[in-house]
């Protein structure tokens, strides 16, 4: 009975850090661990913040009768611990935070079920959609709480590298170089590859957006990394020129949004990625002819492969 509990126990705590790991599409639970350090260390807050968005977007799935082997893997509760990290970075009162934490990362996992099977049938992963459409629909019911930023002076290659951590760390709503390089240390525990895609990511996302115009207290504070980052992981598996074209538009993208002062959030990466997948989806359908025109003709083995 005692080893029995345990055993129960231990699955639940992994299910819990999967859960924070997935946020940067990691499925593990040294990840988990890492990124959960990298709250405490920028502000344990965001900790309990994560905590409780996951551990009720988890709690809603069992309710709701999802598949377990994804529980366990953390898919059912990472939009969960996005959407309370959402909630309480917007919101300044502490209980109303919790509250509404509690909610909207209930809310994420009961709405998963058909939006990712409506987002299946056209070879399109759910990512942070949900809890970007959750955030959207009660973030106008309150007033955001002003944004900090960390001001900056390039005066020296650290302040560089700073920001570019500090960009991996905005990927779960933390900032500074410290959160930064536990969150890229969370990433390497599950893949060297991926860390080295997200650090170019956020990288080069950066470095774009200074070219544009963007100021140095947002490269401070890891504003002009984090979609770049998640893009890169995203699609690190599609080929560089897929994955640099994805990190492009998610600048676009989030350039577009900042004229006109939307909360965007994960959306230039959630819509990036969506866009790049798609594309090769359809040119896996429909490939170029000997003549360079697309080919018309598809067989129902392509399309079921496809779908």
């Amino acid at each position: 009975m005692h080893a029995a509990s345990n055993e129960l126990e231990s699955t639940a705590l992994r299910t819990l850090l999967r859960s924070l790991g997935q946020i940067v599409l990691q499925p593990n639970a040294v990840t988990g661990a890492c990124l959960l350090a990298a709250w405490l260390a920028c502000d344990p807050r965001l900790a309990c913040a994560a905590l409780t968005g996951a551990v009720s977007a988890n709690v809603a799935a069992v309710l709701a009768g999802y598949d377990e082997a994804d529980t366990r893997d953390g898919l059912h509760g990472f939009n969960g611990a996005l959407a309370g990290l959402a909630a309480f970075t917007f919101i300044g009162d502490g209980a109303t935070a919790a509250a509404v934490a509690i909610l909207a990362g209930m809310a994420t996992a009961w709405g998963l079920g058909p939006w990712s099977r409506w987002l299946r049938t056209r070879g399109l992963a759910v990512y942070s959609s949900p809890c970007l459409i959750v955030t959207w629909l009660w973030l106008p019911l309150f007033t955001p709480r002003a944004a900090t930023t960390t001001p900056l002076q390039l005066a020296s290659f650290s302040h560089l590298t700073d920001g570019v951590l500090s960009g991996l760390a905005q990927t779960d709503f933390a900032s500074g170089a410290v959160p930064g390089l536990l969150v890229l240390a969370g990433i390497s525990a599950s893949s060297l590859r991926h860390a080295a895609w997200a650090l170019a990511g956020a990288g080069i996302a950066s470095a774009l957006h200074l070219l544009l115009g963007a100021g140095l207290p947002s490269f401070g504070a890891g504003l002009l990394g984090f979609n770049g980052a998640l893009t890169a992981l995203a699609l690190a598996e599609c080929g560089w020129i897929a994955t640099l074209g994805g990190i492009l538009l998610s600048v676009v993208l989030q350039q577009i949004a900042g004229r006109y002062g939307l909360p965007v959030m994960t959306a230039p990466f959630v819509a990036a990625t969506w866009s790049v997948q798609s594309l090769r989806r359809r040119r896996r359908i429909n490939p170029p002819s000997a003549t360079g025109k697309p080919a018309l003709r598809r067989s129902a083995q392509s399309l079921a492969r496809t779908s």
